[in-house]
């Protein structure tokens, strides 16, 4: 990391792991630094931030809706007003989907905010960098292409760009609007499909970025949080034996501010280890 005040930026954070992840990076960071707290509702940010204890890093709230197509522009270009540069950004903005909703309905909503999102943050984000800095994707241990039936594995294997990956996730997205994912191969369970964009929008600018961000000690990484005990996981699965968010963040905050492991570069990490890309 530098020696300058450092500053951290978490998308989708008024609760859950993103809150814990502020809260997180607050109490290890130092007085100086600034952790910004953002979302897309003015008063959950405020409510979110009153609710962080007062103790290391400066929390401050900032409204952003990653669904907006301008809105990831515009924040990264206040942060290098401000500040010049950031060093650590998490996104983790979600829209979830229940066993009761139609996806066909949401899909739309969904790809806005989980993959166009996802990859409009990367754009932005990822030239404002410092020298030590972590760009971390939120994904899921789904997001790799052993949950993909072989058949669809080319649609996000070995893509070149962004604009591809784009590309890729609004032909899915208008197979499910228009009822023919499931006669494609496509699973049911929307959340996989998207996961795997997600981990292929990261796969795809650590390629593009490989060399300088070793030279200047940058991680590009998806992560895995694993399961986590929150009343939208618990719509799905039971959790009441899993992780709190505080207790899940722990990992996730290690590896945006431990030694960087040049094996985990572009990679998916789950508890500090990679999960394969393709199916072993």
């Amino acid at each position: 990391m530098t020696t300058m005040p450092r500053v951290a930026l978490v998308t989708g954070a008024t609760q859950g792991l993103g809150l814990a992840l502020v809260q997180g990076l607050a109490r290890r960071l130092e007085p100086a630094d600034t952790v910004y707290l953002t979302g897309r509702d003015a008063g959950r940010i405020a409510e979110a931030v009153n609710a962080t204890p007062r103790t290391g890093a400066t929390v401050r709230g900032e409204l952003f809706d990653v669904a907006d197509p301008d809105a990831a522009g515009k924040l990264a270009e206040q942060m290098r007003q401000r500040h010049g540069g950031v060093d650590v950004v998490f996104g983790n903005a979600v829209m979830r989907i229940g066993p009761d909703d139609d996806p066909r309905a949401l899909i739309d909503s969904y790809t806005q905010v989980n993959n166009f999102g996802t990859t409009r943050l990367l754009r932005a984000f990822a030239p404002l960098m410092r020298d030590g800095g972590r760009l971390i994707v939120v994904a899921s241990s789904l997001g790799t292409l052993r949950h993909l039936a072989p058949v669809l594995h080319d649609r996000f294997d070995a893509l070149t760009s962004l604009e591809e990956v784009d590309d890729q996730v609004a032909a899915w997205r208008d197979a499910v609007a228009d009822g023919s994912a499931r006669a494609g191969a496509w699973p049911g369970f929307v959340n996989i499909p998207s996961k795997i964009a997600q981990v292929a929008a990261v796969r795809v600018l650590a390629g593009r970025r490989r060399e300088e961000d070793a030279r200047r000690g940058i991680l590009l990484a998806a992560v895995c949080p694993g399961m986590i005990n929150t009343p939208t996981s618990g719509a799905w699965w039971d959790v009441r034996d899993a992780p709190s968010p505080a207790q899940a963040a722990r990992p996730l905050l290690d590896l945006a501010l431990g030694p960087v492991d040049p094996a985990h570069y572009g990679e998916l990490v789950r508890f500090g280890k990679v999960l394969p890309w393709r199916p072993e």
